[in-house]
């Protein structure tokens, strides 16, 4: 399986999809993943370990032309006040990973990696790839310090590694987890009727970004011949949405109230994070398609289906 695709991470939110769309379009995938799924993709093969070392990608590497790295096991909020949470959960792997591209020269990289955090507050203008980057987490920074990795990486031996900054994903298959994702924790909070807490005065600006544009946006990029170097892409839909309107709208589409509950703000969390995508879109004809209305509208729905069947 000389042409597979690795996926690592392939049991989180983005890598199911990623699995799932790869399959669809009739690639050989390998998911590496840190447990055995509950409902593993036919033709799919999945490999269960810990990969913290560049002996536990290796075997794989050898196989594949390309690996996507969609691997995270933190978020801003847990790893607050704890650098070294980012140094164990997600840049030694990372690190073991650039290890062992080194000895695999036919495997390109797609890193993914986080708009959201990377630019600070982008006040003046929807952040574009050559902005500084400012983070104010170490979430943040973990994600910069493996972007500067892979870049040392790629022009140290001659690779291709694109690397995709994100903003704000949603949609079906996220689940609720503790201090990431506002829109699951407001449909847990508007189902349990409890207060979604809310850090600050609700004005804080996102860009939300539905699951499916995203994937596309990284079938694109493996489908082109990835040129050697790193580069970077935003993946955005270049909308600043405040919180407050994010709750307005998903109260219309629900049809129930959502109780909020207001706090004060935190040191890690940005007031306005707006990305320009104008590069994705120039390099492959690729435009988020999906409405803010229509994508909460699905993910509700799909949410729903999962609260019916927990209940059967």
């Amino acid at each position: 399986m000389s042409d597979a695709i690795i996926v690592f991470g392939a049991n989180g939110f983005v890598g199911q999809h990623l699995v799932r769309a790869l399959a669809q379009c009739g690639e050989p995938v390998i998911a590496l993943v840190g447990a055995r799924p509950k409902n593993p993709i036919a033709g799919v093969e999945f490999v269960t370990r810990v990969f913290n070392t560049p002996d536990a990608f290796a075997p794989w590497l050898n196989t594949a032309r390309m690996i996507i790295h969609a691997a995270c096991r933190s978020t801003p909020g847990h790893s607050a006040g704890k650098p070294l949470v980012e140094l164990n959960a997600n840049l030694t792997p990372t690190l073991a990973l650039l290890d062992a591209l080194q000895y695999a020269p036919q495997c390109d990289l797609l890193y993914l990696s986080s708009g959201g955090t990377l630019y600070g507050d982008t006040t003046a203008h929807p952040a574009d790839e050559q902005d500084p980057i400012r983070p104010k987490s170490y979430y943040g920074a973990g994600k910069a310090a493996a972007e500067h990795f892979i870049h040392a990486y790629a022009m140290q031996f001659n690779r291709a590694a694109s690397i995709v900054r994100p903003s704000n994903l949603y949609g079906p298959g996220q689940t609720l987890r503790s201090g990431f994702g506002v829109i699951p924790t407001a449909f847990d909070r508007i189902q349990k009727q409890t207060p979604l807490n809310i850090w600050g005065d609700g004005s804080a600006v996102r860009d939300y970004l539905y699951i499916d544009d995203f994937i596309k946006l990284c079938l694109a990029i493996i489908d082109k011949p990835m040129p050697t170097g790193s580069r970077i892409f935003n993946a955005a839909s270049g909308e600043g949405v405040s919180l407050n309107r994010l709750i307005e709208t998903i109260q219309r589409i629900i049809g129930q109230t959502l109780l909020t509950q207001y706090d004060n703000s935190r040191t890690v969390d940005v007031a306005r994070v707006v990305l320009n995508p104008q590069c994705a879109a120039e390099q492959f004809g690729w435009i988020p398609e999906t409405p803010l209305d229509t994508g909460l509208a699905n993910t509700w729905a799909w949410w729903q289906t999962q609260q019916d069947s927990r209940a059967q």
